[in-house]
């Protein structure tokens, strides 16, 4: 896809989620929905004006999916981003950088790893604790990667 076709799609899907996402957009939805609903007697409550709202609703969920992905997707890798900047600069572990990128069951391990830490320094501090299940029983480890 090229780069002026790129541009205008993340434009586009920003400035509709924007849109969407006001009160004043649901707000008009449910207006739109009650009108077609008045409107039933006047069509008779025929096939076609149900099919009208059925269509209607499965072309823009179906489009909103796209766009809302397209978004979130976007977001999601500008706050890894911030965050792996942050771990980078930071005295954290810099193999914690790129996480999001392993397999689950990596990632599971990790994510186990770091219960069991926050649940003994919970114990060492007095306070509950508060443990999630492990999905996994594998032993825990960190990724392989070497703190800069």
């Amino acid at each position: 896809m090229s780069g002026k076709v790129t541009h205008v799609f993340t434009q586009l899907a920003t400035d509709v989620s924007r849109l969407t996402g006001r009160p004043l957009a649901f707000v008009v939805c449910c207006v739109l929905v009650v009108l077609w609903a008045i409107s039933g007697p006047l069509f008779g409550f025929s096939d076609t004006w149900q099919l009208v709202i059925n269509t209607s609703t499965t072309i823009v969920t179906f489009l909103m999916v796209f766009l809302i992905q397209n978004t979130q997707n976007r977001d999601n890798s500008a706050l890894h981003a911030k965050l792996d900047e942050l771990i980078r600069v930071s005295k954290a572990h810099n193999s914690f950088i790129g996480i999001e990128n392993l397999p689950d069951k990596d990632l599971e391990e990790i994510l186990s790893e770091l219960d069991e830490a926050s649940t003994r320094a919970r114990q060492e501090a007095g306070a509950p604790s508060h443990r999630r299940q492990p999905k996994t029983k594998a032993a825990p480890r960190r990724p392989a990667r070497k703190r800069t």
